[in-house]
């Protein structure tokens, strides 16, 4: 099936997809899934980074203020 045949197709048209579009269907949408997915891990682990060095300064200017 080539991309015009399967972008043409609305899940709302009252005619059922073919198995070969369903199967496109839901592979396009586990990809953008993985995708979005990916990018939100990616995201949320380099929110913690920066939290972790912002809370490792702060200590480190509260710990040497506290030698002198």
């Amino acid at each position: 099936m080539d991309d015009k045949e399967l972008n043409a197709y609305r899940l709302t048209s009252l005619e059922e997809p073919t198995d070969e579009m369903l199967s496109q269907i839901m592979k396009e949408v586990a990809e953008e899934a993985r995708q979005k997915s990916e990018e939100a891990h990616r995201r949320y682990f380099a929110a913690l980074d920066e939290n972790i060095r912002a809370q490792r300064k702060k200590h480190n200017v509260q710990f040497n203020e506290g030698r002198k």
